[in-house]
């Protein structure tokens, strides 16, 4: 069984992309985030004609969270108990007896204010959402933009950009709290080396082409799955797309 991740940064801007992707790869799942669109603008013919399903929640211009899959999709839920607003970045649906959980973390802006505040929250109820509806010994993935590269291999510059609301020390905490829960971070399991990214500013002359990136994208999974992982791997290439996202899929394969 394979499962991606893609923050597509923009869904119909992406499209071309995705639709190449979803046909060279064949994925089970796809979980994307940042679709910045509305349910009543979700292009989801384009995935009908694929022979894909897909579960879906968004808003214009921001946010946004939608699973395609080329199996059944049940169980659908979106966003936390306590937080209907926060259904634009999680979605839960269980697929050929996985709970796949996609979520789209909080940037957090900067350390002061209180949208990190907000960010480091977000990872206190997630724990809380799995203690209340899973078991660390049920097969679950846990994938997304997770906004944080949680060790110094993960950003090009570890010294530079300590302290960045992605590479922060409470960030770094706030994720290894949720893991400790029962999550294994299989593309570390299977790749130790440095460089391996999934995102590259914009903003940053050059970035793809001086590797300057972060890894912000992750699968993480319950012990029952880490044991059938069999590979785990970042796909660059959509990355070096006509108009790409400024993310890139990461992608891990199960004994499933």
């Amino acid at each position: 069984m394979k499962i991606a991740s893609f923050n597509v940064n923009s869904l119909r801007a992406r499209l071309p992309i995705v639709l190449w992707w979803l046909a060279e790869h064949q994925p089970d799942v796809l979980a994307v985030q940042e679709t910045k669109v509305q349910d009543i603008d979700f292009p989801s013919d384009a995935f009908d004609k694929m022979e894909y399903k897909c579960v879906f929640k968004g808003q214009k211009s921001y946010n946004g969270v939608a699973i395609f899959s080329g199996g059944e999709i049940e169980n659908i839920r979106f966003g936390f108990d306590d937080e209907p607003g926060d259904e634009v970045r999680l979605v839960k649906a269980e697929i050929n007896g996985i709970a796949v959980v996609n979520t789209y973390v909080p940037q957090g802006y900067l350390p002061d204010s209180e949208k990190f505040e907000y960010k480091l929250n977000w990872f206190k109820r997630l724990l809380r959402y799995f203690d209340a509806h899973f078991k660390p010994t049920d097969a679950i993935v846990w994938v997304g933009d997770f906004n944080v590269a949680p060790e110094p291999i993960d950003v090009y510059d570890p010294e530079g950009l300590l302290g960045h609301v992605c590479f922060h020390p409470d960030v770094h905490k706030a994720l290894k709290m949720v893991c400790e829960w029962g999550f294994v971070d299989v593309f570390r399991m299977h790749c130790k080396e440095t460089g391996q990214f999934t995102f590259w500013d914009y903003r940053l002359r050059g970035s793809v082409k001086r590797n300057l990136g972060w890894r912000l994208d992750h699968i993480m999974v319950t012990k029952p799955l880490a044991e059938k992982c069999t590979a785990c791997y970042i796909d660059k290439e959509p990355r070096l797309a006509d108009r790409p996202s400024d993310h890139t899929p990461i992608v891990a394969e199960f004994d499933w």
